[in-house]
């Protein structure tokens, strides 16, 4: 049985590499596994479970927030929120070293708080930072890979994409992984404004020294405080008990709508469309996978892959610790080749058994994938934001590359430290009185 596993699983690599979509690779893999189950145990063909089974991938209710999310995070990005983030970030942190460099590392944290995707806050903040970085005399670079670090960020602060997949995979809480994720997504942020003063140091970037006036310090209060409404909301909401994380993602939606019709007015009645189809377009194909993985996993599981998995581990190492670095490295590796969500589809219901069999908190465990496959988002070949910023900065990917390494090394530091000092995810969960 171990050697149709294994095949199984290679096979599933193979079409991935061959560029069939994930979703059918998933499906055919599930039903190829439930294949060899037939005819390794004589009995008919499961095909019911197939149904059944991408019924159940869909029909999850904390699977709501996906679309809800990506939908309030598309009103906000039409309703023209980058610009007050920046300014508003500017006015936190205007005066230090490399100004525009750490704005565009708090502006990120701040949207990851709206959007929950690294790829929309690398293109909607590269859009707009990186040319003024460019213009002010930061190296293109440099500016580069700042925004693509920092746009990392957004994936881990809730509310989060990548969380929500998580959870549903494993059966965590949704509320409980969102609130280990806000040690986290702080450190990284603060990880990266160290590293910026630290390159200062060799490339002396700008610095802003004027003052703004009291009307314009004012000003941009007030239309900041307008969209970190939101994440303040949702997160506010989830740890004070009084919404789901699903119902926060609904609340999100009215919220964004009436800001961006009624308050700011940078919607009209007739973009809606347009918006919805979006956040469609947005949503649909990651369910899709989840349906189509829900075959796949249900499949490898007949075959006994958690079981086989958790015995070939523990022959290896029986110390946490040590499988929580070979982890880290299979999923750094797998980041480089692969979208996280999908990722986390494959690997999350293989591993998470093993870890918990170990003493390893599933939320825990979970920020740690988490993590590691958002980090892939800077990591070629696949790195989707180091793409986006370095066609922004009009710069060679190999220039983009070098100049996110600084910040490709500090978020590896803080990866290692939620690794194996487990209270930064599972404190405010726990105090919250979370499972965690």
């Amino acid at each position: 049985m171990g050697s149709i596993i294994a095949l199984l699983i290679a096979l599933t690599f193979v079409f991935i590499l061959f560029g069939i979509p994930i979703f059918v690779t998933l499906l055919l893999t599930g039903v190829l596994s439930l294949v060899a189950l037939a005819v390794s145990t004589n009995t008919p063909l499961a095909t019911l479970a197939v149904s059944q089974a991408i019924y159940n991938g869909m029909g999850s209710l904390p699977l709501l927030a996906i679309p809800f999310f990506m939908l309030a995070g598309e009103l906000m990005n039409r309703g023209k929120i980058t610009e007050k983030l920046i300014d508003f970030a500017m006015l936190l942190i205007g005066r230090l070293p490399g100004s525009l460099a750490h704005a565009g590392i708090v502006s990120s944290m701040f949207f990851g708080g709206i959007t929950g995707s690294a790829q929309a806050c690398a293109s909607c903040m590269g859009g707009i930072l990186i040319p003024a970085m460019k213009k002010e005399g930061y190296p293109a670079a440099e500016a580069a890979g700042v925004i693509a670090g920092a746009s990392t960020c957004g994936p881990i602060i809730p509310p989060s994409i990548i969380m929500v997949v998580y959870a549903t995979a494993v059966g965590a809480s949704v509320g409980s992984m969102f609130m280990g994720g806000i040690v986290p997504g702080i450190m990284c942020g603060v990880v990266l404004m160290l590293i910026v003063l630290l390159r200062d140091r060799v490339c002396h970037f700008p610095r802003k020294t004027e003052k703004m006036a009291a009307s314009e310090v004012k000003r941009i209060i007030i239309d900041g405080i307008i969209p970190l409404g939101m994440p303040i909301i949702v997160v506010g909401g989830i740890m004070g008990g009084i919404c789901t994380p699903t119902e926060a993602g609904a609340i999100a939606v009215v919220y964004s709508l009436v800001v961006g019709l009624f308050i700011t007015r940078t919607i009209k009645l007739t973009d809606l469309w347009d918006i919805f189809l979006a956040g469609v377009n947005s949503s649909a194909p990651l369910l899709l996978i989840i349906a189509c993985a829900k075959v796949f996993s249900y499949g490898l599981t007949a075959l006994q892959m958690p079981v086989l998995v958790n015995d070939l581990i523990l022959s290896l190492t029986s110390n946490k610790y040590v499988f929580l670095l070979l982890v880290n490295i299979l999923l750094l590796v797998m980041g480089m080749f692969m979208d996280g969500g999908a990722a986390v589809i494959i690997l999350a219901p293989i591993l998470a058994p093993v870890a918990s069999a170990m003493g390893i908190s599933l939320v825990h465990f979970g920020l740690i994938m988490a993590f590691n496959l958002t980090i892939g988002n800077i990591t070629p070949p696949l790195g989707y934001c180091m793409f986006i910023t370095s066609k922004i900065a009009e710069l060679p990917l190999e220039k983009t590359i070098k100049g996110t390494i600084p910040y490709l090394i500090g978020e590896i530091i803080v990866l290692l430290l939620i690794t194996y000092v487990p209270p930064l995810v599972t404190l405010i969960p726990s105090v919250l009185g979370y499972k965690i």
